[in-house]
């Protein structure tokens, strides 16, 4: 977790090679950028049990004129079976960021399945700071292990 400052220079994380060679999704809603970057994790898998785990990497860029909070998300989690869970808070891992104009949040965490594929997908309730409440994106993302085929299930 961490707070990121953007300069009105910096590149963005789309135009380095290493990013064009993972991975990345991204979605804009409201000047608000979600880009998550999935890893497959083998240390915490076990295909034998049925368990596969992914971390997901979220940074959240505020690229709008208003200062913003993040208050709580909804993810739609969906297996190969075509099982999906809904999961429902406040924050994101205890927290609830605010982002001013070109601030950025970002955080990492997990996701078990138990098949070797699925995918990701939701929103995140905001709000401004005259209290006007909204909805923002974020981007459906593949949980494929790296030998599989990338696409969106």
């Amino acid at each position: 977790m961490s707070r990121l400052p953007r300069s009105p220079s910096a590149p963005s994380f789309r135009e380095t090679r290493r990013a064009r060679e993972r991975s990345v999704y991204e979605a804009t809603t409201r000047a608000i950028l979600v880009r998550v970057e999935p890893h497959y994790l083998p240390d915490q898998s076990d295909e034998r049990e049925g368990r596969f785990v992914w971390s997901y990497t979220v940074e959240i860029e505020n690229h709008g004129q208003e200062t913003v909070q993040l208050l709580s998300r909804r993810w739609l989690i969906t297996d190969a079976l075509n099982h999906t869970e809904s999961v429902v808070g406040p924050g994101v891992t205890g927290e609830q960021p605010t982002l001013k104009p070109r601030e950025a949040f970002r955080y990492t965490s997990v996701c078990p399945l138990p098949t070797p594929s699925g995918e990701m997908r939701g929103a995140y309730q905001m709000v401004n700071d005259e209290g006007a409440a909204f909805e923002v994106e974020i981007p459906a993302f593949s949980l494929h292990l790296p030998s599989a085929r990338r696409t969106l299930n």
